[in-house]
């Protein structure tokens, strides 16, 4: 079973600058999993950006939804972020929460039943404005589930607060 970091927020608040701390800490060679799809080109400067900043020291792999195909043996790895993945099944799935929370819960049990640290980052949209539609009242519903699923089956979960890491589980 692999050991699970779990760090949440808000936007902006220091977790991906977290996450790459720690990872670096335990691995000279960490691997970086990004989620995200590429919607524009703006994304998509925003994402090469992105890789560029975190340097050679990473292994950057893209993977939108499938992570639990993923060779994590015996690695630590970075999966930013849960949100992104989870708007790929939403997406995928016509807004449906149950199909895209039932798969994504599947990909996490394949990807952390192998060796490795996994340090999963993921935004509190909930603790935010209510959402105006439909779809992102179903999404704020579908990220808060998948948070707490991945919490209660991490080691130690980091919530960050304006780039302060405030440890609410685990030490």
């Amino acid at each position: 079973m692999a050991k699970i970091i779990f760090i949440t927020g808000g936007e902006r608040s220091g977790k991906s600058a977290h996450a790459q701390k720690i990872a670096l800490s335990l691995s000279k060679k960490p691997a970086y999993v990004a989620t995200a799809r590429i919607w524009d080109d703006d994304f998509r400067t925003r994402i090469e950006r992105h890789k560029k900043d975190r340097g050679d020291e990473w292994i950057n792999i893209e993977e939108e939804k499938r992570i639990g195909s993923i060779d994590i043996e015996k690695k630590v790895v970075v999966i930013d972020c849960v949100t992104l993945w989870l708007t790929n099944y939403f997406c995928d799935s016509k807004y449906d929460v149950e199909c895209s929370f039932d798969e994504a819960k599947r990909e996490f049990e394949k990807i952390s039943s192998k060796s490795g640290t996994l340090i999963f980052i993921s935004n509190e949209i909930g603790m935010g404005v209510h959402a105006h539609s439909e779809a992102g009242r179903k999404f704020t519903e579908l990220q808060g589930w998948m948070n707490q699923y991945i919490a209660a089956r991490a080691e130690k979960a980091i919530l960050m607060v304006s780039g302060i890491p405030v440890v609410i589980k685990g030490s």
